[in-house]
C-alpha cells in the first residue's frame, strides 16, 4: 500500500482528461487530477491535495513522454487560465474533445448507439479571438493589464496571447503606456477605489477595431490622449467608448456607454450576411469556425423552405436570419432587450422579411407561442453553458416539432438536456464537436434530436408509488452524489443531508427513512455550503 498523503510523490500512468483539461490517473482506488498532462504518459506526481477518493497532484518528472507532447508557444501557460492544451499537438486536443462529448453522451445522456465523428477542427487555432478583455491592476510588480492567473484574481501582464489578433496586442500596449503616462489609477476589488477596470478590444475580419474602456465612473480623463495613442498603434481604429461600471461586481460591462471618438459599432460579415455590432453584442468569438458551425445546424434543421422554425436563444439573429434564406418563416426569441433590437435591425439590414424577434424568457415565449397555436416543425436552440431550464423541454415537446437542434457549449448539460428530450419522445440521430475555442478545454456541439413515430412505439404506464422510485431519484445513487461532492470540493455529506436537499426540491415523494423515532429528536440540518455542493450535484445528474 502506499503512503497516500499530501507532498508524497507517486509514480502515475495518465489514462485520459477531465473536462478542464487535466490528465487523470488512478491510485490505490483514487481518482488522481494532474494539470499538463497527456494521455498515455507516465509521471512522478507529487500529491497537493488528498481527499478519500480523489486527489490532486503537480508533475514533478516526465518518465515517459507521450509522441503528442509540444513545448508550449507561450511564457504564460500553466500559469494563465486561458488555454489548456498548449502543451500537446492539435490532433491530440481534438481527439480528446471527442472523448469528452462521447463520455457526457453516454454517462449523463444515457447514449449508446450514436455515431459521433471527429471534431471539426480550426484551419488555423491561432489569432482567431475577434474580442478580449483585459483586467486591469496596480500591484507590487506594477501596473498589469492581461489575463487572470488559474483560479485567481492575480492579474498577469500579457504583453501578447497567441489566441488574439496582433491588432489587439498593439492597442493594448499603447493604452498601457497612457495609463503610464498620466497615471491613472487601476481599480482595486478589495477596496472598490481606482478607475480603469478593463480594456475591452473588439475587431472584425476588415482589420478594424474598436475599444471600450471600462471605468469606476463616467468620465475619462486624457480620453482625447488616448484616442490618439490608440490611432497611431493601429490605423483601423473605428472608435473608442467609455463604459461606465461602478457596482462592487464581477460583471465586466457597464450599462451606460458613451462614445468618446469615432463609432460605438463594428460591421462583420458571416454566412454572407452582415452584422452590425456594439460593444455589448453577443458575437462568437471565432468568425471562422462559426460559419463552420452554423451549417453544420443548417445541415441538421433539414430546411426545404416550407417550415416554421422556432429560434430560442438568438442573441443578435446569427443563426435565425441564416436560417431564415431557407425557411418558410423563422421566430427568434432572446431575453436581452438590446440583443433584439440589434436582431431586428440586423433583418432590416439584410433585406430578411420572414423572420421576426420577440423578446422574453425562452420558455414564456415558447409557451405564448404554443399557447397561440405555433406549430413550428424546427426548433432551435442555443441555450448558455447552463443549459435548459428544467421546464423548458417540455414546452418544446408540447409544439410537437419533427426536429430540435441543440448547439451546446457545454457537453455536460447538452446530455442531461438530450436525457430529457428522450424521455419526452426525441431522439438523438445525429452529433457534431466543432471546435470554436482551439487550445481552450471548451468545445461546442451540434445534436440533431427526432420525434419518435408514435405509431411504431407502445405506451406503458408505470406506477411510482410500486417501483418507489421517483424519475429524478433513478438519475444517480446516494453513494454517486457523495462521490461527485467530494471529489469536485471536497466535502464529505452524508446520506441525510442529500435527503433533506433532494426534498427541497420535491423530487422524495415518500417518507424520509431518515426520520427520526422519537417526535422529540432534533434532526441536524445541512450547512449552507453542502447544501450547495449536493444541489450542484443534483443538477449534474439531471435530476433538478
Amino acid at each position: 500500500m502506499a503512503d497516500i498523503k499530501k507532498n508524497t510523490v507517486h509514480t502515475l500512468d495518465i489514462t485520459g482528461y477531465t473536462a478542464e483539461g487535466m490528465g487523470v490517473a488512478r491510485l490505490e482506488g483514487r481518482v488522481v487530477f494532474v494539470p499538463c498532462t497527456i494521455r498515455g504518459e507516465r509521471w512522478k506526481v507529487r500529491l497537493e491535495k488528498v481527499n478519500k477518493n480523489v486527489a490532486w497532484g503537480r508533475g514533478v518528472e516526465l518518465i515517459a513522454p507521450s509522441p503528442e507532447r509540444v513545448e508550449p508557444d507561450c511564457p504564460l501557460f500553466d500559469r494563465c487560465g486561458g488555454c489548456q492544451f498548449r502543451h500537446m499537438t492539435y490532433a491530440e486536443e481534438l481527439r480528446a474533445k471527442r472523448q469528452r462529448i462521447a463520455d457526457a453522451l453516454e454517462r449523463v445522456g444515457h447514449i449508446v448507439d450514436l455515431d459521433l465523428p471527429p471534431v471539426l477542427g480550426a484551419e488555423d487555432p491561432l489569432r482567431y479571438r475577434n474580442k478580449v478583455q483585459f483586467p486591469v491592476s496596480q500591484g507590487k510588480r506594477g501596473l498589469s493589464v492581461g489575463y487572470y492567473r488559474g483560479r485567481s484574481h492575480d492579474v498577469l501582464d500579457a504583453p501578447d496571447c497567441p489566441l488574439q489578433p496582433e491588432i489587439v496586442t498593439r492597442l493594448r500596449a499603447a493604452f498601457k503606456s497612457w495609463m503610464e503616462e498620466y497615471a491613472l489609477p487601476a481599480y482595486d476589488e478589495g477596496t472598490g477605489k481606482g478607475l480603469i477596470r478593463h480594456l475591452y478590444v473588439r475587431t472584425n475580419s476588415r482589420g478594424e477595431s474598436l475599444v471600450c474602456v471600462v471605468a469606476n465612473g463616467d468620465k475619462l480623463p486624457h480620453s482625447g490622449e488616448l484616442a490618439e495613442a490608440l490611432r497611431r498603434a493601429e490605423s483601423g481604429l473605428a472608435g473608442l467608448v467609455l463604459s461606465t461600471n461602478t457596482r462592487d461586481t464581477n460583471v465586466i460591462l457597464g450599462e451606460q456607454y458613451t462614445t468618446l471618438w469615432g463609432q460605438d459599432w463594428l460591421e462583420e460579415e458571416l454566412c454572407n450576411l452582415d452584422f452590425r455590432l456594439s460593444v455589448p453584442s453577443f458575437f462568437q468569438i471565432n468568425r471562422a469556425q462559426t460559419e463552420v458551425l452554423y451549417g453544420i445546424a443548417q445541415d441538421f434543421a433539414g430546411l426545404t423552405g416550407a417550415e416554421t422554425v422556432l429560434d430560442l436563444y438568438c442573441g443578435i439573429g446569427t443563426i435565425s436570419l441564416s436560417l431564415a434564406r431557407r425557411a418558410r418563416r423563422v421566430i427568434g426569441a432572446e431575453i436581452v432587450p438590446q440583443a433584439i433590437e440589434d436582431a431586428k435591425e440586423n433583418a432590416c439590414r439584410n433585406g430578411i422579411g420572414n423572420a421576426e424577434f420577440f423578446c422574453g424568457d425562452a420558455g414564456a415565449v415558447a409557451q405564448k407561442l404554443g399557447d397561440e397555436g405555433v406549430r413550428p416543425q424546427v426548433i432551435c436552440v442555443d441555450p448558455p453553458r447552463k443549459g435548459l431550464a428544467p421546464q423548458v423541454p417540455a414546452i418544446l415537446a408540447g409544439m410537437a416539432p419533427e426536429r430540435i437542434v441543440y448547439i451546446s457549449c457545454d457537453p455536460a448539460t447538452l446530455a442531461r438536456d438530450v436525457d430529457r428530450f428522450a424521455q419526452l419522445g426525441y431522439r438523438a440521430v445525429r452529433a457534431q464537436g466543432v471546435d470554436l475555442f482551439p487550445r481552450t478545454a471548451h468545445v461546442e456541439t451540434v445534436v440533431l434530436l427526432s420525434k419518435l413515430n408514435t405509431k411504431q412505439h407502445i405506451e406503458v404506464e408505470l406506477n411510482l408509488d410500486e417501483l418507489d422510485l421517483t424519475a429524478a431519484e433513478s438519475k444517480a445513487t446516494y453513494e454517486e452524489i457523495r462521490e461527485y461532492v467530494l471529489e469536485h470540493t471536497g466535502l464529505k455529506v452524508s446520506h441525510l443531508y442529500i435527503a433533506q436537499v433532494k426534498q427541497k426540491y420535491g423530487i422524495i415523494e415518500r417518507e424520509n427513512y431518515n426520520k427520526p423515532k422519537s417526535e422529540n429528536s432534533r434532526q441536524p440540518k445541512c450547512p449552507p455550503e453542502k447544501e450547495a455542493a449536493i444541489t450542484e450535484a443534483l443538477k449534474h445528474f439531471g435530476m433538478i
